[in-house]
């Protein structure tokens, strides 16, 4: 009997990826299909709801769950559900394929065939009323509503099966963990109470702390690193989980870290997206997730803590995982150490702001990086990328 937060809305998990010994005859079949080409966001979102991420949903949003994931952030059965799950193709191609049509769902890049899709509804949406929801703007240069407006008009709504997870588990062995692996790590390990801690950056000083909290907390920390697509300038995953593994051989206790990584692409949909963060790490094991300042923001669209908001918000029984909501963490010269607004009382001038923005620039400049921002370990591993970009 497993002592985990159950999956979300389910007994058990969902995964869509079919077993191996069907995915040839499904292939075979798919050749004669009709071709939805995804684009990097559907391609992420078929992968997760291929592991079970996404339990326990069937398949892409037919119009009723997506109207209500926009606007009351629940699908049309009213389980909570914070964004919306969605196909679009184009009008052409839309118009050509019929009601309970099965159709192959291929990379739109390199046309890899990913699934097979049974179109149960065909509908076209308003984008600014999603976008206007879900992001909490329109404005084009959000790189969320830039994919949103840059959909195709026709919606395609209905079950999907999971052919393939691309070139994640090869990629990303020992790395990639679908939820029922972390459930059974979790449970190897004894754990019950298991915080997630959501990153694209190698992890600084701050991110630390963080981490360093919720194992206080909890029985062990999650270390969950997006492997999708990121904004330009990111550092690859492979530098990021070097360096984290430098931190945590270093500096963590042997046996409170799992380091994981998962195939989303980002939205940067700020506190909606916070939300959806802690909907699917109930679905890996975790009762808790980590919200930090400006929890999956992006510029100044966001406050820093309207990820933490949010959660107030929502109606008892949404979900089971429950946010760690932590103050904004800096170095505090007169207190010695990490510290939050909750627990340093000293000015500004003696603490020192630590982002993982400054820190690439920092590196990118090959300027020193005070012990106080990171840890000399992870430095080294990210000065040899950056050095690497140089000799390019």
């Amino acid at each position: 009997m497993s002592n985990l937060v159950p999956p979300h809305g389910a007994d058990s998990l969902q995964p869509l990826l079919l077993p191996a010994t069907e995915r040839a005859d499904e292939a075979q079949r798919a050749e004669h299909l009709k071709q939805v080409p995804l684009s990097s966001r559907e391609v992420s979102d078929l992968f997760m709801l291929g592991m079970g991420a996404y339990t326990p949903l069937a398949g892409f949003m037919g119009e009723a769950d997506w109207r209500g994931c926009c606007e009351h952030m629940q699908l049309a059965d009213g389980l909570f559900w914070p964004i919306p799950i969605t196909l679009s193709c184009a009008q052409d191609l839309g118009d050509s394929i019929g009601a309970g049509e099965d159709v192959a769902l291929v990379d739109g890049e390199t046309g890899e065939l990913l699934g097979i899709l049974t179109v149960e509804e065909k509908y076209s949406i308003d984008r600014e009323f999603e976008c206007s929801h879900v992001f909490r703007t329109t404005d084009p240069a959000h790189p969320g509503v830039a994919k949103v407006m840059s959909q195709g008009p026709v919606n395609l709504g209905g079950p999907v099966r999971t052919l393939s997870e691309g070139h994640f588990p090869e990629t990303y062995a020992g790395l990639y963990h679908r939820p029922a692996d972390t459930r059974a790590m979790f449970q190897d390990r004894g754990w019950s109470k298991v915080a997630a801690f959501q990153t694209r950056n190698p992890m600084h000083r701050s991110h630390e702390y963080l981490t360093k909290i919720a194992i206080e907390i909890c029985d062990g920390v999650m270390i969950h690193q997006v492997l999708g697509a990121l904004k330009p300038g990111d550092i690859p995953a492979d530098v990021r989980v070097k360096a984290i593994d430098a931190l945590v051989n270093n500096y963590f206790v042997d046996g409170t870290v799992l380091q994981a990584g998962y195939p989303i692409e980002m939205r940067y949909a700020g506190p909606r997206e916070a939300l959806l963060h802690a909907v699917f790490r109930q679905n890996f094991g975790c009762s808790h997730l980590v919200v930090g300042r400006d929890h999956a923001g992006v510029g100044d669209y966001y406050g820093p803590f309207d990820a933490h908001h949010i959660f107030d918000t929502l109606p008892e029984g949404s979900m089971k995982t429950e946010p760690l909501k932590i103050d904004i963490t800096f170095f505090c010269y007169k207190c010695g150490g990490m510290a939050t607004g909750k627990t340093c009382p000293h000015t500004a001038e003696d603490r020192l702001a630590i982002s993982g923005t400054g820190l690439r620039q920092m590196l990118a400049n090959h300027e020193s990086v005070p012990a106080e921002f990171s840890r000399a370990e992870v430095i080294d591993v990210l000065q040899e990328y950056y050095d690497g970009l140089g000799r390019q």
